[in-house]
C-alpha cells in the first residue's frame, strides 16, 4: 500500500492551511509500512537499522536525493548502522499528506 503513496509528490505548503490531526492521520498512516509511528500528532518518525555505517550513509544519501527531488526535507540522524528519520510539515508545524509521501518515498529507497 505504501507504493500508492509513494508513486504521489509532495505538495509545497504555503501555510494557513491546518495540520492533519485525530481521524484524519489514521488512513495516511495505515498506508505506510511497518515501523512508522505517528508522534505526539506532530510528526512521523521511524528508525532504520543496517550492517554497517557504509550502508546507513548510503540509505541518507538517497533519503538526502528524494528530499531534494520533492522539495520535502526530513530530519535525519545518522549514526553507526542506524538512521533515525522524522518528518512533519514545518510551515504549519504539524502533519500533511506530504509528510507521509516522504515516509513511503523512504521506505521504498529502503528496500
Amino acid at each position: 500500500m505504501s507504493s500508492e503513496l509513494a508513486g504521489k509528490h509532495c505538495v509545497p505548503c504555503r501555510g494557513g492551511v491546518p495540520p492533519l490531526g485525530g481521524k484524519e492521520l489514521e488512513e495516511p498512516s495505515a498506508q505506510l509500512g511497518g515501523g512508522w509511528r505517528v508522534v505526539d500528532g506532530h510528526h512521523l518518525e521511524k528508525q532504520y537499522s543496517f550492517d554497517d555505517f557504509a550502508g546507513a550513509l548510503a540509505f541518507t544519501n538517497a533519503v538526502g536525493a528524494i528530499a531534494e527531488a520533492e522539495g520535502h526535507h526530513p530530519d535525519i540522524h545518522l549514526v553507526w548502522g542506524q538512521v533515525r528519520l522524522t518528518i512533519w510539515t514545518h510551515k504549519i508545524d504539524g502533519l500533511t499528506e506530504s509528510d507521509f509521501i516522504l515516509a513511503a518515498k523512504a521506505d521504498e529507497a529502503r528496500t
